[in-house]
């Protein structure tokens, strides 16, 4: 087999399949890239069992067809020393040596047999497919994602739920401490169906899309596994097992108290209040109907803080408190100068939402309290 290719071509695809691959595989053969020649088509695969990446190169000019794995960490830190240069691989179609040359350079290594690379499954339950753009997906990504859960103890929060309906689609992600709700309200993906995608298919697929490409992901699913397509690369993942929580339930339509404020400066105050924090975190929020005080103390070290910021509340004054890191991580993951903060009372749940929503979208953020 011989084949010529650009090495930033190579190692920008490279990159991407390599976010699939774990650093401790069950199968030694996974520390490896699979290549595949065929008619001036090179394939390139990545896998951890659970989730493949393959990319399709065409190599024109291309001699042979075949298959071979080589190592992942030994073919990526070459690539990346090298400049954007034109490479030339032959590999000994009996003894799998693969000479790479390249400058005034030659890379020489001894691939494995691509046969003993697993093979992608295949379901025998019925499938459908439906289209989405890369941006939606990105963004149902995005603003889920940072809010799926990682204890084992409940698999069915490792994942980013996707519940799709005929004329919209709906992206959520808990940690039962938290639940992020997405609604992308101007898509219709013509189907019924609802899945869970696991935490690192959904990050990789974030990442390898551009959510500034108009082009389509044609996504095909069965009863375990979706398969994303898209220009030249697939991706395939299996399913978190488990059955999602009614999430709709367990949003409060009461909430009647409503906060208004700047993003940024609550974000901020609540960075400088918590470095007085306790270990818990615990950040009290004092509400009036002009303003909002925020609160730490740490009795062990004998410190504590305090500030006030300009907001506009409806509602009986009251005090709520919350995990420093929790609402933090809400603030970062909102847009806009404005953010809005529904409430009840101290003990339930607070509601955050952009002040602005995006057009054609639907956010909130479900956030439990601390005990004060």
């Amino acid at each position: 087999m011989k084949f010529n290719i650009q090495s930033k071509q190579l190692l920008t695809r490279l990159n991407a399949i390599s976010k699939v691959i774990s650093n401790k595989n069950a199968y030694a053969i996974l520390d490896n890239f699979l290549f595949e020649l065929e008619a001036e088509r090179l394939v390139i695969t990545g896998s951890d069992m659970e989730t493949r990446l393959t990319a399709t190169i065409e190599v024109p000019g291309a001699e042979g067809a075949g298959k071979f794995a080589i190592d992942v960490k030994r073919i990526l830190s070459l690539l990346k020393e090298l400049p954007d240069t034109a490479m030339s691989f032959e590999i000994d179609d009996e003894t799998l040596e693969v000479n790479i040359s390249y400058l005034n350079g030659r890379f020489n290594a001894m691939a494995l047999n691509g046969d003993e690379y697993p093979a992608k499954n295949v379901s025998d339950s019925e499938t459908l497919t439906f289209t989405l753009s890369q941006r939606d997906i990105v963004d149902g990504i995005s603003h889920t994602v940072f809010a799926v859960g990682t204890e084992e103890m409940h698999p069915q929060f490792m994942g980013v739920f996707w519940d799709i309906k005929v004329d919209g689609i709906t992206f959520v992600a808990s940690d039962s401490h938290k639940l992020v709700r997405y609604r992308k309200l101007k898509v219709a993906p013509g189907i019924e169906r609802s899945f869970i995608l696991p935490t690192k298919p959904a990050t990789v697929l974030s990442s390898v899309l551009d959510r500034n490409v108009l082009d389509p992901v044609q996504i095909t699913v069965d009863d375990n596994s979706a398969t994303f397509e898209t220009g030249d690369l697939t991706l395939t993942c299996r399913f978190v097992n488990g059955r999602y929580p009614k999430y709709n339930s367990v949003i409060p339509e009461s909430n009647q108290y409503n906060v208004n404020v700047d993003r940024a400066s609550l974000l901020n105050a609540i960075r400088r209040v918590s470095v007085f924090a306790s270990v818990g975190g615990l950040i009290r929020l004092s509400l009036t109907p002009d303003s909002i005080h925020l609160s730490s103390q740490d009795l062990d070290h004998s410190t504590s803080a305090e500030e006030t910021l300009a907001c506009e509340y409806t509602g009986a004054e009251m005090t709520i408190g919350f995990k420093s890191t929790d609402i933090i991580e809400v603030l970062n993951n909102l847009a806009g100068e404005t953010i809005e903060l529904r409430l009840n009372d101290p003990t339930r749940a607070g509601i955050f939402y952009p002040a602005q929503q995006e057009e054609g979208e639907d956010l909130l953020i479900l956030q439990m309290p601390m005990v004060i």
